[in-house]
């Protein structure tokens, strides 16, 4: 099955075309763009079609990147997802960033239990603890630092992300996260759909709120 895995969850717009049968990768595109994922993805998944030499009448499943991260990256990821399987007529499924990063950290070769943790600003981490065989051992929270040490220490666990500096002490985090696309198919692939639609995974409310004396009343 060919599985068509996006992500504008972060500073990155991302697209890939994953075999998953031969598990290969066989076009993908990763574009550093900070922010105007929606008026770049489409592009980007033509190209990677196009270096896959595929078309989306190809693509067997769609695989997206749901959150935690940017809100309107994560709203512009789902419903380019939502639509393209509407029209493909195939499945769609989601993929967390706390997963995309925990898989990569495992494909290093690491036995021992993975907290990944994301600078969530506000002096939060997004942070999700992780068995060596991928298997979730919680729920994904947003937690102080603290906490989330805590959690590493009860687990004998190693951490991954922008927040393990924070997590290990530091006063600044490690920067932007980013999500390994290819990781991301290889996720998407091995979901059940019917447990992975894709819907949005946020953790907490927006960081941008209406103004107080700006809103319009309703007529």
């Amino acid at each position: 099955m060919l599985i068509l895995a996006i992500d504008t969850a972060g500073i990155d717009c991302s697209a890939a075309v994953y075999d998953s049968a031969a598990g290969t990768v066989l076009g993908s595109v990763v574009d550093m763009i900070g922010k105007g994922h929606a008026e770049r993805l489409m592009a980007a998944i033509d190209e990677a079609l196009a270096e896959a030499g595929r078309s989306l009448s190809d693509i067997g499943r769609i695989a997206v990147v749901v959150g935690p991260g940017s809100f309107t990256g994560i709203r512009v990821g789902v419903a380019a997802a939502r639509g393209l399987a509407l029209a493909l007529g195939v499945e769609a499924v989601g993929v967390t960033t706390l997963e995309a990063l925990a898989a990569v950290h495992m494909d290093s070769g690491s036995s021992v239990p993975v907290v990944a943790a994301m600078d969530a600003k506000r002096g939060e981490l997004y942070v999700q603890a992780f068995a060596p065989d991928g298997r979730p051992l919680g729920p994904p929270e947003a937690l102080p630092a603290e906490a989330a040490a805590a959690l590493a220490s009860s687990l004998s666990a190693e951490v991954t992300g922008s927040g393990r500096p924070l997590v290990l002490g530091a006063e600044t985090s490690s920067g932007p996260d980013r999500f390994d696309i290819s990781a991301v198919a290889r996720l998407g692939s091995r979901k059940a759909p019917e447990d992975s639609r894709p819907k949005p995974l946020y953790l907490r409310g927006p960081d941008a709120r209406p103004q107080t004396g700006y809103a319009l009343a309703r007529a």
